[in-house]
């Protein structure tokens, strides 16, 4: 009898315990849906529907442009020149860290109001609405110090890093005039990384050769990493930097043009170009 009460007991027991498992996932549900619904609420105020809340889409690995400080906080020249334009036209900013992979899906969905980060927008007019260049760029190859290798013809037989996505990616794919398709069927392997940290320590393993990168990013990298790394003389091409609105949005793109230009009259836009080290690389200047 004791036995059998004894089991009763079990099950009674069990049955609460499920009950109770049901209950806070119905508890978490609802809370991830009013969690949603502040997100829809959110970018319901977008600056492009004529709110006040600026979404920038970038990618926070990709310093000295947008990334993650040592207080966890995101910033960058990037970044903080958005501040500054949000400043001037009482806007929120919302820093949104994307997949760079997904930028165009991020960007026609509505999600975000533009592409701020480094983003180049040479072999691009046709697919956004660009804003005036504001950085002059380069796609640089960065190797060991003792690779033995100088110049692009080197990197036969040899394995290259790229991130997924980018300018430096495009070009290497391009067969086109001023693409490097030609050089890129030389290399023994072109891998391909989500960031360029990872493409980093993959090089500083030894299980690259050679990163195809933006100057300003490898510069950032190796004055960060210390000595080891060089990059090549040899470039392999030169580009701009523009900020991505979806194509058509010209109001939001001609506003952001307008306070750039004033950031750059004030002395912003110098003052954090120095900051981040990149002043021989921007063409915004005062009028």
């Amino acid at each position: 009898m004791k036995k059998k009460i004894a089991l009763a007991l079990v099950a009674a027991l069990a049955a609460t315990t499920v009950m109770a498992g049901c209950g806070s996932k119905n508890e978490d549900a609802t809370s991830d849906s009013k969690k949603e619904g502040a997100k829809t609420e959110a970018s319901s105020d977008s600056v492009t529907d004529g709110g006040t809340t600026f979404t920038v889409g970038f990618d926070a690995e990709y310093p000295p442009y947008g990334y993650m400080d040592d207080d966890g906080e995101y910033t960058g020249f990037d970044l903080e020149l958005a501040q500054a334009v949000c400043d001037i036209e009482g806007w929120t900013l919302v820093k949104k860290p994307i997949n760079w992979d997904s930028k165009d899906m991020e960007l026609n969905s509505g999600s975000i109001d533009c592409i701020w980060n480094g983003f180049t927008m040479n072999g691009r007019e046709d697919d956004y609405t660009f804003s005036n260049p504001y950085v002059d760029n380069s796609q640089v190859i960065v190797v060991a110090e003792d690779s033995g290798i100088e110049k692009l013809s080197d990197l036969a037989g040899k394995t290259v890093g790229v991130q997924a996505a980018s300018a430096a990616l495009d070009l290497l794919q391009s067969d086109e005039e001023g693409g490097q398709k030609e050089l890129a069927d030389t290399f023994a392997a072109l891998n391909e990384f989500a960031d360029y940290n990872t493409a980093f320590t993959e090089l500083q393993a030894g299980a690259l050769d050679a990163l195809a990168i933006d100057v300003g990013v490898a510069k950032y990298q190796l004055n960060s990493r210390g000595d080891g790394f060089k990059i090549l003389d040899e470039t392999l091409n030169t580009e701009q930097y523009a900020i991505g609105f979806k194509k058509g949005n010209t109001e939001l793109c001609d506003k952001v043009n307008a306070d750039l230009q004033k950031l750059a009259n004030d002395g912003t836009v110098t003052e954090l170009a120095e900051k981040y080290e990149i002043a021989d690389m921007v063409t915004l200047k005062a009028e």
